[in-house]
């Protein structure tokens, strides 16, 4: 695993940790889909549900620094839509869905931002 790689997976481990310390419950990590033979597929970091019953669809970020905008600004509308195609590909199981949200959860060194509900489904 490379160094970005290992550093990605401590941020999607500690933004797991806060969540479930907060009652959500893990269910699946790293959920990816294949988008088609001329576009990228989509990836969710962390798949959990809340102790109501709502799937959330969360996506980890990391950056050394706030720079920029920081780690939460890099979540652009491509990158959104990238998450709603898997989203929407996961929620396929279910003849009637459940309820579900897209949190973004943004590390910046020692820092950890958490946005429930940052975006929706755009529909």
């Amino acid at each position: 695993m490379g160094f970005t790689q290992q550093k990605g997976s401590e941020a999607e481990d500690r933004a797991c940790r806060h969540l479930q310390a907060h009652g959500l419950t893990l269910v699946q990590r790293n959920y990816r889909v294949a988008g088609g033979p001329y576009r990228r597929g989509g990836e969710i970091d962390l798949i959990m549900r809340t102790p109501q019953g709502t799937w959330v669809f969360v996506e980890v970020r990391s950056r050394a620094q706030a720079r920029q905008g920081g780690a939460g600004a890099s979540v652009t509308v491509i990158k959104q839509r990238r998450l709603v195609l898997a989203a929407r590909h996961y929620l396929l199981r279910w003849q009637h869905p459940p309820p579900c949200r897209f949190d973004v959860v943004a590390v910046e060194g020692e820092v950890l931002h958490w946005w429930p509900g940052a975006f929706d489904a755009g529909d």
